[in-house]
């Protein structure tokens, strides 16, 4: 367990500070904006407050300002509909009275139905994948400026790529490829909380997922020349999973065009099951040279 991992967990534990509304902070790490899975998961937490015996089955969000990780968040949120099987929320983000992020989230009972979701992909396991810290001290001088810097961050989720190249300089003779994936967890045992698991998976959710629009190209969200922010997201929840066991975050690019690119992931369990969805688009803007 790390430090990061004990302040992400106060980190979601939310203050109601007047009825359906809480208060959210950041971590105070240098960041120069709110990382956007955060803010996903304190909406998400604080709507499914407000939510008796149903369970998240997706969320769709819309990023409209950066956050500033000095500044508390301010979570509103709206009971639209509570029907027998189904419920839904909307939550609003608010920094100085401004609305910085939107969330609608769609709640169901738990029920019995046809089963069905493609295979996980053969990859290799977790175990047998070197961790950030040895990727980054094996790569030494190789590794961009940028890089460099986001291995050597303090995180309360484990990454291990299955791709470590991912992280050397970007090579235009090398294959294209359209996709990357990683193994994540927590980083430390989480309790027996469905609701947290979910918010932890919001919030690992989308870590990298925009850097693979950069995959196609060759390029890399490291390595200075691009401009890139999160635009929307959205989550469909599938199944039971623990966010403190090994899950795989299969991520594809779907397209990249008129500075937007649009990602999909599929998170699967340690034991192959589909466990979760996302969509992601995001603004991946060259910089003037």
């Amino acid at each position: 367990m790390t430090q990061a991992f004990f302040d992400l967990l106060r980190l979601l534990d939310l203050k109601e500070v007047e009825p359906d509304v809480f208060q959210g902070t950041s971590p105070q790490v240098g960041l120069v904006r709110v990382f956007g899975g955060l803010v996903v998961s304190q909406a998400l937490v604080a709507s499914s407050r407000t939510v008796t015996g149903k369970s998240p089955h997706s969320l769709h969000c819309y990023f409209l300002l950066p956050g500033d990780p000095k500044l508390p968040i301010r979570y509103e949120v709206e009971r639209l509909r509570d029907g027998t099987s189904f419920g839904t929320r909307r939550c609003v983000a608010k920094q100085n009275g401004r609305t910085i992020f939107i969330l609608s989230a769609s709640f169901q009972i738990q029920e019995v139905g046809l089963d069905f979701a493609p295979q996980m992909p053969r990859v290799a396991m977790p175990e047998d994948l070197p961790g950030l810290d040895t990727i980054r001290q094996s790569l030494g001088a190789a590794l961009p400026d940028g890089v460099r810097r986001y291995l050597e961050r303090d995180r309360p989720i484990e990454l291990r790529p299955v791709d470590s190249l991912r992280f050397s300089p970007p090579r235009p003779d090398a294959p294209q490829r359209t996709g990357q994936r990683i193994w994540l967890r927590a980083k430390g045992q989480l309790p027996d909380d469905p609701a947290l698991h979910r918010a932890i998976l919001a919030y690992m959710s989308d870590m990298a997922l925009l850097d693979t629009a950069a995959v196609p190209h060759h390029r890399s969200v490291f390595d200075g020349s691009l401009q890139v922010a999160s635009l929307d997201h959205a989550i469909w929840f599938h199944r039971h999973f623990r966010a403190d066991e090994w899950l795989l975050y299969d991520e594809e690019a779907l397209s990249t065009q008129g500075a937007r690119g649009l990602c999909r992931g599929s998170l699967f369990s340690y034991d192959g099951h589909l466990v979760a969805t996302v969509l992601q688009e995001g603004l991946i803007r060259q910089k003037a040279p």
